[in-house]
């Protein structure tokens, strides 16, 4: 009995290594667990389910061969929000809204991508707001392929700066919205993403204990988070 959490692949044809790693990881797994949970940024940009290549080819032909064997759930993340039900058919992925409550092995957890976990990062939080609007895809989407990749590496450069320039307490989440997001959904467990900093952390929640793992993104090797049916929980680092 075991459950796997990834989060920030970043997927991207520049990077084979980290492709290879996940599909030595995908084809490993798949058949051997109960579930595989993707929490966003799945690829680096993603542009529109039209935009067919030999890389996303490969991509959702793994998909769709380890969700014949394993239920694959995705949720969208800054980078891939325009993935849509093309790409949910073509690789048999399940799409899990912004904030979903699972029941991992009898403990009730809330999984996240974590963006909106950032409340001091305004500006981003602007962006979002707009960017999930059916108005803003619906414009995106008559673009031609050239000027949607064109728009992705200009936001792309601009999310780079921001980082560069963005002091790191506004980049990371804010522990008061973290409690309220907890409380609000009745949970003592979070597992979310986007941050980059993985970690386990425990902390009071209206006097019981809480703990919110944060997954770590594929820079230069696999990061996944492993639970098993007996409540063991442990961020596992790998490579090939």
């Amino acid at each position: 009995m075991t459950t796997l959490f990834i989060s920030d692949l970043h997927l991207e044809e520049q990077r084979p290594d980290i492709i290879e790693i996940f599909l030595q990881f995908l084809s490993r797994e798949a058949g051997q667990i109960d579930a595989l949970y993707i929490l966003g940024d799945f690829f680096e940009a993603w542009i529109g389910d039209d935009d067919i290549s030999p890389f996303t080819s490969k991509i959702i032909q793994a998909l769709n061969a380890a969700t014949q064997q394993t239920p694959v759930y995705i949720m969208h993340g800054n980078r891939d929000f325009l993935l849509g039900k093309r790409f949910l058919r073509a690789t048999g992925c399940q799409l899990l809204p912004d904030e979903f409550v699972i029941n991992l092995y009898g403990t009730p957890t809330l999984l996240m991508h974590g963006d909106t976990l950032c409340t001091e990062d305004k500006k981003y939080l602007k962006f979002r707001k707009k960017s999930r609007t059916w108005l803003y895809k619906k414009l995106v989407s008559l673009k031609s392929l050239a000027s949607r990749r064109d728009l992705a590496a200009r936001m792309r450069a601009a999310s780079r700066e921001h980082a560069r320039t963005t002091a790191d307490y506004i980049m990371d989440v804010t522990q008061a919205e973290v409690e309220h997001i907890m409380l609000k959904h009745r949970v003592q467990h979070l597992i979310p993403g986007h941050t980059h900093r993985k970690a386990v952390h425990q902390f009071d929640l209206k006097g019981q204990s809480a703990t919110r793992t944060v997954l770590g993104a594929w820079h230069e090797f696999g990061n996944v988070l492993v639970c098993e049916g007996n409540g063991q929980r442990k961020l596992v680092d790998f490579s090939g």
